[in-house]
């Protein structure tokens, strides 16, 4: 069984797309939910599912302090923060850890 870990995710339509930033305790789990598009919503309604960005908190209160932190970024910054460690918009998908289990 795949240990929960918090995360932040930032998800994009395409390169340049429509931006979706969103926090949870298992990465793995919710982007094959906004993937497989399980659920009505934003990222459904605008295909937003390529994972582009990523990181790991210890708790869930950090976590949840970066997503407000990142939901304040102006549009510049968030994808200056992506192209910073992914410049080609890569889905990050698969490289998640123990994807699928």
């Amino acid at each position: 069984m795949r240990a929960k870990q918090p995360a932040i995710y930032i998800l994009a339509s395409r390169k340049n797309g429509t931006l979706y930033v969103g926090v949870t305790s298992d990465l793995a789990a919710r982007v094959a939910i906004h993937q497989q598009k399980l659920v009505d919503g934003f990222t459904k309604r605008y295909g937003v599912h390529r994972l582009v960005h990523y990181e790991y908190f210890a708790t869930m209160l950090d976590a949840i302090a970066r997503e407000k932190q990142l939901k304040k970024f102006l549009r510049a910054q968030k994808i200056a923060l992506i192209e910073a460690t992914n410049p080609e918009w890569t889905d990050l998908a698969q490289t998640i850890q123990n994807w699928r289990d």
